[in-house]
């Protein structure tokens, strides 16, 4: 059951909490563990709450001493009545293990057999666990012990104090929420360091323990140089006593914040070689996580509507901490590339809100919210800030910020006031248009016969509003020899107007390139005479942040409909080659194959997949051996190339380019394009898991079996997809991820109606973030018909439809009828 805003507001006035002391025992066998929990808090005497609690059975629980009926439990919450000034709360109950990445979740290794535990509470999973108050504002401190078994290790948020035996203690945290408690237990490997007084440590499966010896040093190395960076931006050091760092299986994010003990999925300890842009990930992820420290745990939102104080402030701090304190210098270009593209996407969906809503409802629309407006629009609109009211401002606001609520909750109106007082900018209007209003403005150049310059911007007739831009404006000429120079490059104000005259540039260009420099967050049009010069331009321009704007503003016009796919893959062919910036080669890649999947028809597809391939092959030609590029270059290849002799010959070790590694990972993306072309089938997908019985193995194993191009493959994941409650969450997923495919439409039409007749039961089997990725990969996304369109339609006409659900279909219908009009 959500909880609603209104009862968290009723919550918060009647009750205050002080600690939660929990001893969790996962020594049993089965699918149960056991709880125990005193709750100790304050409340307005003789008034009545509740707390989230979804035990599987409850051996007692008493109120201050007095025995609650078990009719207190229902509908997964412990309901309270005639409380006292102070309280305590005392259950013992047994709870299940999750295998959907929520409350407690339990994995066991293929490659070895080993158990492993995570404690994942987000957003409103705590009562999977333990009698909470689970919600961001009533924070606690967290008293945790666990009885494990004696060959494992357990580390949770508290500095460990104590272990005997199979019993580990912890000490008490600071206040913090009751979604960021967390542990994470098993026989795990474990690399330990310290840096400034800080003690670090890093925890992975042991079947990844010499993987994770390999790359400690570098992760160690990024940690010290992002800590040391937040020191020096922050008055208020490091929080949380130690920092530690776990890498954990079959996670449902990227990464989560928990205070002294972050926790990321764990194929970022690689165990196959990886492109430099994937290590700058890695990097990037470590910077936003340790942002977090500060905004959500230290200083946490009140309520939901406020999730942009966490994480459009981690993905900016991450993306400029990681380019200002490590060697991974070019994180802005993946930010304009990858992640801004990211937010642009879910803006222009029926499903945009602002940034900062008036108001969120309850957790389950709080759940949506976490996308790309409140991750890389956020990001990009503090970008826009920090340029708007200077870096000294916004750091002394932030500062006055942590100074006034350490520990403690804070509303967007808080921070506006401290950043207002430092930058002696009211910065009410600001707000009201970049974080209160929805959708996305485009800026387009007009140019005067004189070579006068304007900016035209427009914004959906839906949500009208024009915003103020600070932008960058670069001028770049041909020059002698096949080069490229940029004659001039000028900050400007762009006015909240449909037309802002440009008095600053003069003279012509070849070409006008808007945003250079990535400042603001809008779509990005250029006049007719640019777009002319890019094909020739592109690939000599020497800024890797000017040349990921003209991509991303190029592949945002394709999927617009304002330029033709087969332009865009003329262009891959045409610069792509040459591009030495290893994201950008990687990114359009990939959103180019995904439009040629979407936008070509069944006719002109093979053509246009044919030239991508060729394009990849000629940088794979072109680039050093043993490189990132060239490992970028195979992938791109490989995903688009038809040549079965080829890659049958490359998994062979035949005809295999000079430095390149057909390692383990490699040899599964070359199976999986081998299953999905038909030319390799069960038998060589069972031989291949036998060879690598390990848990990236299983998932590769998953994906290629939905990807057999047979009825009875098809039927058996789509099974799997539906109904098979134990499969885990990371298993559902790769199966639904190698379900559908462009090549074999004809074998896949009975799914498209199955689609919408049974995914409504799909969402109630399983819930939360692994509900809603499963149901955007199982969608028939590459079925571009009105058929298609007209099932969705239906489906979203139902009142009781779940609203994951509901958002998912609504938003890739709306990409499908992009695509639609694009191909006719």
């Amino acid at each position: 059951m959500p909880l609603t805003r209104a009862e968290a507001a009723d919550r918060a006035a009647t009750v205050d909490v002080h600690e939660y002391e929990v001893h969790l025992d996962v020594t049993g066998e089965g699918d149960t563990f056991g709880s125990r929990a005193v709750v100790r808090f304050d409340a307005r005497p003789g008034a009545a709450t509740f707390l989230e609690f979804e035990p599987v059975a409850v051996e007692s629980m008493t109120l201050n001493g007095v025995p609650l009926p078990p009719s207190a439990v229902a509908a997964g919450r412990l309901h309270l009545s005639d409380l006292a000034s102070s309280n305590e709360l005392a259950v013992t109950a047994t709870m299940r293990y999750s295998n959907t990445g929520e409350g407690l979740h339990k994995y066991v290794d293929p490659a070895d057999g080993n158990v492993y535990l995570y404690q994942h509470l987000f957003i409103n999973n705590a009562g999977r666990v333990l009698p909470a108050f689970d919600q961001p504002d009533l924070k606690a401190s967290f008293k945790v012990s666990v009885t494990a078994p004696e060959s494992w290790t357990v580390a949770a948020n508290g500095q460990l104090v104590a272990h005997s035996a199979n019993v580990w203690e912890f000490a008490p945290t600071k206040r913090i929420s009751t979604y960021l408690a967390t542990l994470f237990a098993g026989p795990f490997h474990a690399v330990t360091d310290t840096h400034d007084g800080i003690p670090l440590a890093l925890y992975v499966r042991a079947a990844l323990g010499e993987h994770l010896d390999a790359q400690a040093e570098e992760i160690f190395t990024i940690t010290k140089q992002c800590l040391d960076r937040y020191h020096e931006m922050f008055d208020i050091r490091y929080p949380f006593g130690h920092y530690q760092q776990a890498f954990a299986p079959e996670f449902n994010f990227g990464a989560m914040e928990y205070p002294g003990l972050v926790i990321f999925r764990d194929e970022m300890i690689y165990r196959s070689a990886v492109t430099e842009s994937q290590r700058e990930s890695r990097a990037n992820v470590i910077a936003h996580e340790m942002a977090h420290m500060w905004f959500g745990d230290l200083v946490t939102m009140a309520w939901w509507d406020d999730l942009w104080l966490n994480e459009s402030f981690a993905e900016y701090l991450g993306t400029r901490v990681a380019a200002e304190a490590t060697r991974f210098k070019g994180t802005w270009t993946t930010f304009a590339m990858q992640r801004k593209a990211w937010g642009l996407r879910a803006d222009q969906h029926p499903s945009t809100h602002p940034v900062a809503p008036v108001s969120v409802a309850d957790t389950d629309e709080a759940l949506l919210n976490f996308d790309g407006i409140s991750y890389a629009k956020g990001a990009a609109t503090l970008k826009q800030l920090v340029a708007w009211v200077g870096d000294e401002a916004f750091r002394a606001g932030l500062n006055a910020h942590f100074a006034a609520h350490a520990y403690g909750n804070a509303t967007l109106a808080d921070l506006l006031a401290r950043l207002a007082k430092a930058s002696g900018r009211d910065l009410s209007a600001w707000a009201e248009v970049w974080l209160r209003q929805p959708q996305v403005n485009t800026l387009r150049t007009a140019i005067g016969a004189d070579g006068s310059v304007s900016i035209l911007q427009t914004a959906p007739a839906a949500h009208p509003t024009l915003r103020p831009h600070k932008i960058g404006i670069g001028l770049y000429d041909n020059g002698a020899g096949g080069t490229v120079s940029r004659r001039s490059f000028v900050e400007v104000e762009v006015a909240a107007a449909p037309s802002t005259d440009i008095p600053e540039i003069s003279g012509k260009a070849d070409l006008v390139l808007l945003n250079d420099g990535d400042l603001t967050y809008a779509k990005i049009r250029l006049d007719e005479a640019s777009n002319a010069a890019v094909p020739n331009m592109l690939p000599l321009i020497g800024d890797s942040l000017a040349r990921a704007v003209l991509w991303a503003a190029t592949l945002d016009a394709v999927v617009d409909g304002e330029r033709a796919v087969a332009e865009l893959v003329t262009l891959v062919l045409a610069a792509l080659p040459v591009e030495s910036e290893v994201v950008i080669v990687e990114d359009v890649l990939r959103a180019t194959r995904s439009l040629v999947d979407r936008y070509s028809t069944p006719e002109t597809r093979p053509a246009a997949l044919e030239l991508v391939a060729q394009a990849a092959d000629r940088l794979l030609a072109a680039s050093e051996p043993g490189g990132s590029r060239q490992l970028a270059a195979a992938r791109g290849f490989i995903g688009a190339t038809v040549d079965v002799a080829r890659l049958r010959g490359w998994l062979a070790g035949s005809g295999v380019p000079d430095g390149l590694a057909v390692d383990a990972d490699l040899r599964w993306l070359i199976l999986y394009r081998l299953v999905v072309l038909g030319a390799a089938g069960r038998a060589e997908i069972d031989a291949e898991f036998e060879r690598d019985r390990s848990a990236t193995g299983e998932q590769w194993a998953a994906r290629c079996r939905a990807a057999v191009p047979d009825a009875s493959s098809k039927a058996a994941a789509w099974s799997a997809i539906i109904e098979d409650v134990k499969l885990s969450n990371r298993l559902v997923e790769m199966t639904a991820s190698g379900f559908w495919h462009p090549e074999q439409l004809d074998l896949l039409a009975p799914y498209v109606p199955r689609y919408f007749a049974d995914m409504p039961e799909m969402m109630r089997v399983r819930r939360g973030m692994s509900a809603e990725r499963t149901a955007g990969l199982a969608y028939p996304e590459v079925v571009v018909d009105p058929e298609t369109r007209r099932l969705a339609a239906e489906l979203l006409a139902r009142d009781d439809l779940d609203p994951l659900l509901h958002r998912v279909v609504q938003d890739i219908d709306d990409d499908m009828r992009k695509a639609l009009a694009a191909r006719f």
